[in-house]
């Protein structure tokens, strides 16, 4: 099979994209994957060790994987029969798919299936199985009240939204043995919002290899995709020793690949993604030094309470009698908190009704305050700060705040968390744990802390000049343990 087929394949998918309505297209959650990701999606699975083999493409699009799937499999594999089953129900692809399906089977070895309805139904009833699954799924919302959603809860499968459903459905359609790869948004790795799916895709098939692209927004550039994206390739049923991580700049650059542990990428919680080595060394230090969520040290994370347009009447610019300060993420400084700076939002909070008390937290003790948002010009995804004061206050919605019971915490145990948060370690894990442009509340539930002990220690060991990663080190080395 020549290049040519992917050419075609590629122009093809490009006519078609220009020509759909832009509506239908982002109500549908269209995203068709350009010819050099598909190819590198087509990679990641091993060869089979059948004579035939039977591929699935759910919502094929215009058969742009297929085609990939193809050109691979023929090239490693000769003399095997391939049979495609492309399942796609948009009428508007119908013509483009079918022109590629029977270009593929002209190359001899390969059959082709199109099946034209809704893959969610589909494959709630086939008793089809295969030994590979490719596939780009939807990336839109699935309603909790739609035919879709109480269609797959009655059958047994719980999903926030419809590409975690195509997953799903991808791994049970698998033969024991058979590989699954799939682009998505690296949103379902880490979360509660996923942890359901998470926990149970994770039990039915095994991570082989992850693809990562370090430009979140060129891979489906001509289709406006912001979203971090992610190629992963699964087995049903196994869950090997290592995982092959693979990244590149984007789907046209030059690709890295490395060895990792699989525990390393898959935990209980979520899935990391160290791309690098530096982001493997991360992991691993979290692993052995921090063993403690913020319930285990007795603390809470939430998000401020003020909402300022849900506030405007309680926000002021100057300080009058009754005002308390108001504490926004310019405030945050690493290791500190500022007020008042004069930023240009107002920075004071006068409660006028029994509502707006509701938005203060009690004085007399410290928070840990941390940014949800970080400016482009920090060094730190994670920017924290200890606020301490008598005076009850009020924390906006662009922070999280760390607190025990809605009151405050011990003054050492909020410097010592505030040091550690952030240090560089955090910062590396950070990045390799969590796919967002956030630091969201769950985010900080879910990562793991040294314990009160090590951070009341860290608290004495640093100063606002000192090296935060020199004082953590000295720390656990002092202890000799995982603290």
């Amino acid at each position: 099979m020549s290049d040519t087929l992917l050419v075609e394949a590629e122009e093809r998918r490009r006519m078609t994209l220009e020509a759909l309505d832009p509506e239908e297209q982002a109500r549908r959650g269209q995203y068709f994957t350009p010819a050099r990701a598909a190819e590198i999606m087509a990679a990641l699975p091993r060869d089979p060790s059948t004579a035939e083999v039977r591929i699935l493409d759910p919502g094929a699009g215009t058969g742009m994987l297929s085609v990939a799937l193809v050109h691979r499999l023929l090239a490693d594999c000769p003399g095997t029969r391939l049979h495609i089953t492309a399942v796609e129900d948009d009428p508007a692809l119908g013509a483009a798919l079918v022109a590629t399906l029977r270009e593929l089977e002209g190359l001899g070895d390969v059959s082709t299936e199109l099946v034209d309805e809704n893959f969610l139904v589909w494959a709630d009833t086939t008793s089809e199985r295969f030994d590979f699954v490719i596939q780009n799924p939807p990336y839109a919302k699935l309603s909790a009240n739609s035919v879709d959603q109480r269609r797959l809860r009655a059958s047994g499968v719980y999903v926030p939204n419809i590409y975690a459903a195509f997953l799903t459905l991808g791994g049970q359609l698998l033969k024991p043995g058979g590989q699954q790869v799939a682009i998505t948004p690296r949103s379902w790795m880490n979360g509660t919002y996923y942890a359901r799916f998470r926990r149970a895709f994770l039990e039915d098939v095994g991570i082989d290899a992850i693809h990562t692209f370090e430009s979140r927004s060129k891979v489906f550039g001509d289709t406006g995709v912001l979203q971090e994206s992610i190629i992963v390739s699964a087995t049903k049923g196994q869950h090997p020793d290592t995982v092959e991580v693979s990244t590149s700049t984007d789907h046209i650059g030059e690709i890295v690949t490395r060895t990792v542990p699989y525990e390393q990428i898959v935990t209980p919680d979520f899935v990391h993604v160290p791309a690098t080595a530096a982001d493997a060394e991360a992991v691993a230090w979290m692993q052995a030094n921090a063993q403690c969520t913020l319930e285990d040290l007795g603390l809470a994370v939430s998000t401020g309470r003020v909402v300022d347009f849900r506030s405007r009447d309680a926000i002021v610019a100057a300080h009058e009698p009754g005002a308390v300060p108001l504490i926004h993420a310019s405030h945050v400084r690493q290791q500190g908190v500022g007020h008042p700076i004069k930023p240009r939002k107002p920075e004071w909070f006068v409660p006028r009704d029994a509502q707006d008390r509701k938005m203060l937290v009690p004085g007399g003790a410290a928070y840990v305050l941390v940014k949800r948002f970080s400016a482009k010009e920090e060094r730190r995804r994670i920017v924290a700060g200890v606020w301490e004061s008598e005076a009850e206050a009020a924390f906006d919605n662009k922070v999280n705040f760390i607190h025990q019971d809605g009151q405050g915490i011990d003054s050492a145990v909020a410097r010592g968390l505030t040091a550690y948060l952030n240090t560089s370690r955090v910062d590396a894990y950070f990045r390799v744990f969590s796919g967002h442009t956030q630091v969201n509340a769950t985010d900080l539930r879910q990562m793991r802390f040294p314990s009160r002990s090590a951070l009341r220690a860290l608290a004495a060991a640093t100063s606002p000049q000192g090296d935060l990663d020199a004082a953590l080190d000295a720390v656990l080395d002092a202890k000799g343990v995982a603290a």
